[in-house]
């Protein structure tokens, strides 16, 4: 059996997931060998200062350096780097790839967020999709929001949006980005169309824990309405203990509401579903059908 590893380094967070590729018949399974999360805060140096400081540097190699260690136990035979929007907006990001890389003698890619918006569609099988519905994929990162409207018999569409939990937190989005997103939704989907709304990315999957919400089934606009304004009259530290928050959930996930909230609103649903499915496990998709994956150096 061969293992891949898929490693994304996000603004919030820098995740790894490593994965078995088990033929079975005419199809590859992929089954979820082990998955690793940092949660580094890189966005909080690059939309507030424009730029990736020393300190952080030395902690993105220090992980990856980790990670490099992990897959030589699980004997990885392929993995892909990539990086996101803090990476993406930095204005030293290449000096940043370059010293990491030097460090860890890991190799990445710095990728834009039309290709981190197809790559977490890719996971979503078109022979699977009904006639006459849309499909659309929202997936909040730290930095950036994307979006893919997919349609059986039809090409994927899909945007990137500036905008994320630690920029909302921060304050240092264009409020511009807001109308543009939905602009964009009601310009590629038809008011009268059947619309089925999915949500990926580590904050709707505590929401649907928070909820109360079954796996398989979705969660409720009147839910995360709910549960918005219930986190909101609590302190950072209170969300913590009541609602078992990790330090770096606690505080993404308020306007992470915000922006499921605002894709709801814009296509009229009352309901979203999670499918678990997000940036990593596209890439473990990416990484097994293509030709020239990275070998991990022995």
């Amino acid at each position: 059996m061969k293992k891949i590893a898929a490693i994304d380094i996000g603004s919030n967070a820098v995740r790894m997931l490593i994965c078995y590729v088990i033929q079975s018949g005419n199809h590859h399974i992929f089954q979820k060998n082990s998955y690793l999360r940092l949660p580094l805060r890189l966005g909080e140096d690059s939309f507030i200062d424009g730029k990736i400081s020393n300190k952080k540097i030395k902690t993105l190699s220090d992980a990856l350096i980790s990670f490099k260690y992990i897959m030589r136990v699980h004997k990885v035979d392929e993995y892909q780097i990539y990086a996101t929007s803090a990476l993406r907006e930095s204005k030293n990001s290449l000096n940043v790839i370059s010293e990491v890389e030097e460090k860890s003698g890991l190799k990445i890619n710095l990728i834009s967020g039309l290709k981190e918006a197809k790559i977490i569609a890719k996971g979503n099988s078109l022979s699977k999709l009904e006639f006459n519905k849309a499909y659309l994929y929202v997936d909040v990162g730290g930095g950036s929001t994307e979006y893919s409207i997919l349609r059986r018999g039809e090409d994927k569409i899909s945007k990137s949006f500036k905008i994320g939990t630690v920029k909302l937190l921060n304050n240092t989005i264009d409020l511009l980005t807001v109308d543009e997103i939905e602009d964009w939704i009601t310009s590629n989907i038809d008011p009268n169309e059947k619309v089925k709304l999915f949500a990926t990315g580590g904050n709707i999957n505590k929401i649907q824990t928070i909820t109360g919400t079954k796996t398989g089934k979705p969660i409720s606009y009147l839910s995360i309405k709910n549960l918005l304004n219930n986190l909101q009259t609590y302190s950072y530290k209170d969300r913590m203990i009541k609602f078992n928050l990790s330090p770096d959930r606690a505080d993404v996930i308020v306007p992470a509401l915000k922006i499921f909230i605002l894709t709801m609103e814009s296509i009229r649903s009352n309901k979203m579903f999670v499918p678990k499915f997000g940036l990593v496990d596209g890439m473990i998709n990416e990484i097994f059908y293509k030709k020239n994956g990275c070998k991990l150096d022995p």
